[in-house]
């Protein structure tokens, strides 16, 4: 789970690694709901926190950090009372979050999860009132003012995108809710521009209606998508047959956001040469050589100049299989695969640095997962339905249950009821989780052990479901909504710690549930110590969105520290990552048998 912090007491100052920039905050968002805090700066940071109390206050700097407005604040009801932002110093942006009188929270509670150096988020266990207010308050910590300005308030509400309508002056993007955070980009080339609508989402059903521009100011398709991203994005996409306009987009003071053609765009010149119009600037993007077919036509194989990060995953409604390259270009003419190929294919440039691949399978062919044989090449497995079975990452072959085996006749007999547990990788794609020690990441460590719990599952009789099955980003949402789809008994999400690069010492397990998942909890780290002898680092109790949506006993496992020197060993070893699975899917199975 990636980079977090605890606070250790009941006044402390988090000083994170790595070099200060100057930097500008660009959105912030509280959700109320969660009791969690969005930052997103220009640029990185190194967050400082301190909890103070008479009055309680969460206090959180930005250093090197500007504004760059006025100071605003968001009004809540309940225990907090408000969340407040202003220009502390001509170097430090500060937010408040104030608690109502009587209310307090507990320090070791309040998480920071650093998803880059420019984006954090903070989650607040729930406040509680106490008989007595804290008598101690930090010396020169006063109360924090900061007024809400009468022209400019900012909301935290989120923002939904309900539709793109045609103007007599371009195009107007209609939103309800928060004010929209908007970064707006045009290709070099001119040919597309992408609005980015930061922290909204579509409006249901709006994803399906794509605007018709009959060609208004050049502009021959307008797409609208959700990005699978958290906190969430929606893109709005403008494909040009004329690529000679400047396009620009502004928020309105009703809060939609207008794109506007804006003049005629000047040719670029590189030297003497021109840039070729309808292509992307190719210098700083990698170049898709080929596409083909590999290995006896059981792998499907993408090769590059260099190598590029990529998402990928299946789309159910197409019943296609997409890979998604970033900072890429294509070159040149890609040829087709004939007509006794096991799949067809189309590729083509996304937006000015994305290409898009959508792989059809054909009638008895099912696609596996992803993976880099070599920087420059990725191969996704093609396999019959006859003998289809979830590919197995690095160690096809896991070690026996360790200390105590448990066989099918040790599951609940006499009944027809057959167990379905949801196996939830975390993280994936663009999203890599925590990255430890020598570069290893989270994404690919669960990947390979929620494969070998799902089979050792399948083959005690349980069915196993996986919420991702290669290296696709996958929001948190449709993690759980597959879990209740298929009727889930369980749902185990599995994922790896971090905390400081400085502290090597922490290494161990934790395990987290919200509610119901308390048993399941015990059960499950109980085995998991017992067949790895891992350092216990206690169940504990959390609102992780997981565990909170989730409508089945539900647990989140922390399988090891990617930045502890213990752990971060033991996890680059396939045969330990063999042993963690063997050890998960015991204790699934003592839970089940208890039922």
């Amino acid at each position: 789970m990636k980079f977090h912090w605890l606070l250790p007491s009941f006044l402390s100052v988090f000083l994170l690694a790595g070099a200060a920039e100057a930097a500008r905050l660009q959105s912030w968002r509280f959700d109320a709901s969660e009791n969690r805090l969005y930052i997103r700066t220009e640029g990185g940071v190194q967050p400082k926190a301190q909890l103070i109390f008479n009055p309680t206050r969460l206090v959180i700097d930005l250093p090197g950090t500007s504004l760059g407005r006025s100071a605003v604040s968001q009004p809540l009801s309940g225990a907090i009372e408000s969340v407040r932002v202003g220009q502390f110093d001509d170097d430090t942006t500060r937010i408040v979050v104030e608690l109502r009188d009587g209310f307090t929270l507990d320090p070791q509670q309040v998480k920071f999860r650093g998803i880059s150096p420019s984006e954090w988020t903070v989650d607040l266990p729930t406040p509680v009132q106490g008989a007595t207010q804290n008598p101690i308050s930090e010396p020169g910590g006063e109360r924090l003012s900061v007024e809400p300005s009468a022209t400019e308030t900012q909301s935290a509400e989120a923002t939904v995108v309900q539709n793109v309508q045609v103007t007599a002056d371009g195009f107007l993007v209609r939103t309800a809710g928060g004010r929209p955070q908007i970064n707006f980009q045009q290709s070099r080339a001119g040919d597309i521009a992408t609005l980015d609508i930061e922290g909204a989402t579509l409006a249901p059903g709006a994803g399906g209606q794509q605007p018709q521009t009959n060609g208004k100011y050049g502009v021959d398709k307008i797409e609208v998508r959700q990005l699978p991203t958290d906190p969430p994005v929606t893109r709005v996409t403008l494909r040009m047959k004329s690529s000679n306009t400047q396009w620009r987009a502004s928020v309105s003071n009703s809060g939609s956001v207008v794109l506007s053609p804006g003049g005629t765009r000047p040719p670029i010149l590189t030297g003497s040469q021109p840039v070729p119009v309808g292509r992307p600037a190719q210098a700083s993007l990698a170049r898709v050589q080929s596409i083909d077919l590999a290995s006896n036509g059981t792998q499907f194989v993408v090769r590059t100049d260099r190598q590029v990060s990529y998402t990928s995953g299946w789309d159910q409604s197409s019943k296609s299989y997409w890979i998604r390259l970033a900072s890429s270009s294509l070159t040149g003419q890609i040829p087709q695969l004939d007509g006794n190929s096991p799949v067809s294919f189309t590729a083509s440039q996304e937006d000015a640095e994305t290409v898009v691949i959508w792989v059809q399978p054909r009638s008895g062919v099912q696609v596996g997962r992803v993976t880099r044989p070599n920087p420059q090449l990725l191969s996704l497995q093609l396999r019959s339905s006859a003998s289809a079975q979830p590919p197995v990452t690095r160690d096809p072959n896991p070690q026996p249950l360790p200390r105590r085996t448990i066989g099918a006749g040790d599951l609940p007999q006499g009944s027809n009821r057959r167990f379905v547990v949801a196996i939830d990788p975390g993280h994936g794609g663009r999203d890599p989780g925590a990255v430890g020690i020598q570069g290893i990441q989270e994404k690919e460590i669960v990947l390979d052990i929620s494969y070998q719990v799902a089979r050792l599952l399948e083959q005690q009789g349980v069915q196993a479901v996986m919420t991702r099955t290669d290296d696709s980003e996958i929001d948190l949402e449709p993690r759980v909504s597959l879990a209740a789809r298929v009727n889930a008994t369980l749902f185990v999400s599995i994922h790896a710690n971090a905390i400081n690069m400085s502290r090597p010492d922490i290494s161990g397990i934790e395990t987290y549930y919200f509610d119901s998942g308390q048993d399941l909890a015990r059960v499950i780290h109980a085995s998991i110590l017992d067949g790895t002898g891992a350092t216990d680092r206690r169940v504990r109790q959390a609102r992780f969105y997981v565990l909170r949506k989730s409508s089945m006993p539900s647990v989140l496992l922390e399988v090891g520290f990617v930045t502890g020197a213990e752990d971060a060993a033991r996890l680059s070893d396939p045969a330990y990552r063999s042993q963690m699975a063997a050890s998960i899917a015991r204790g699934i199975l003592l839970y089940l048998q208890q039922r």
